[in-house]
């Protein structure tokens, strides 16, 4: 199934035609620098009048949406979710807590809680709702007896090198699992344009790029990739040039690849 921007209506294509759209789509869309990512923020922010907390409620619903497309419960059920300590962190909070209402059993890996009401308020609201936060790094040796997949919400795009010493034990875990993960916006320790790099080069089986995809997505050889963030208004994208693919009906979340 896809849909097109033109007539606006649903149409069901042969496979071969579904990736020759697929693949027009992909070259036609624009990827963002890291300054360019952080310009069309700050543009939501100022511009638009978004709030931090209403973009990272979005964003974190959508990726659960994708999550449950390419991960469906309850074989997937058991869920480690990753969280640093910015924004992409945020992300994954609000993600928890709703797989946890799409009958997912996520629990939280939160090394470093940012002391912010706006993550305090995210980290109390997955509490109540009994999401269980666990302390210690994952041991990678029996990961998969207690997992099913892992949300990658440790960095974002605006990340640099080196990965902080809070972080490389769980680092470690995403390079040598055998478990599919999930990245959100970005594989977390990629560079945002150059992708992969001597430090962190896994390839997770789900990616999430949210808003428009970073350059770094462009390197992604994994199965799924999906566009999140349903809220670009159609003057920024106009301004950016984001060619943005359309969202099917009423989905938070579009398949890219």
């Amino acid at each position: 199934m896809c849909w097109t921007g033109l007539f606006k209506k649903q149409i069901f294509l042969p496979k071969t035609i579904r990736c020759i759209y697929t693949t027009s789509i992909l070259k036609a869309m624009k990827y963002l620098n890291q300054q360019e990512a952080i310009n069309v923020d700050q543009d939501l922010f100022n511009d638009y009048k978004f709030s931090v907390d209403q973009l990272m409620e979005l964003a974190g619903l959508s990726c659960s949406h994708a999550i449950a497309k390419c991960y469906a419960a309850p074989q997937y059920a058991r869920v480690l979710v990753c969280c640093g300590p910015g924004n992409n962190g945020g992300d994954g909070l609000v993600c928890a807590r709703h797989l946890s209402l799409m009958g997912y059993k996520p629990r939280i890996y939160y090394p470093k809680p940012t002391p912010n009401p706006l993550y305090e308020n995210l980290t109390h609201q997955c509490k109540s709702m009994n999401i269980e936060f666990v302390d210690a790094t994952p041991d990678l040796e029996n990961i998969s007896q207690q997992y099913d997949l892992i949300v990658d919400a440790l960095f974002g795009f605006s990340f640099k090198p080196p990965v902080r010493e809070t972080f490389v034990s769980i680092i470690n875990v995403l390079q040598n699992t055998k478990l599919p993960i999930a990245s959100i916006d970005i594989p977390s320790g990629w560079h945002v344009e150059n992708g992969k790099n001597n430090e962190c080069d896994f390839e997770p089986s789900l990616l999430i790029s949210l808003t428009a995809p970073k350059l770094c997505a462009k390197f992604y050889k994994g199965p799924h990739h999906y566009l999140g963030g349903r809220f670009v208004p159609p003057a920024l994208r106009e301004k950016y040039q984001l060619d943005l693919p359309e969202y099917p009906g009423t989905e938070t979340c579009v398949k890219l690849s």
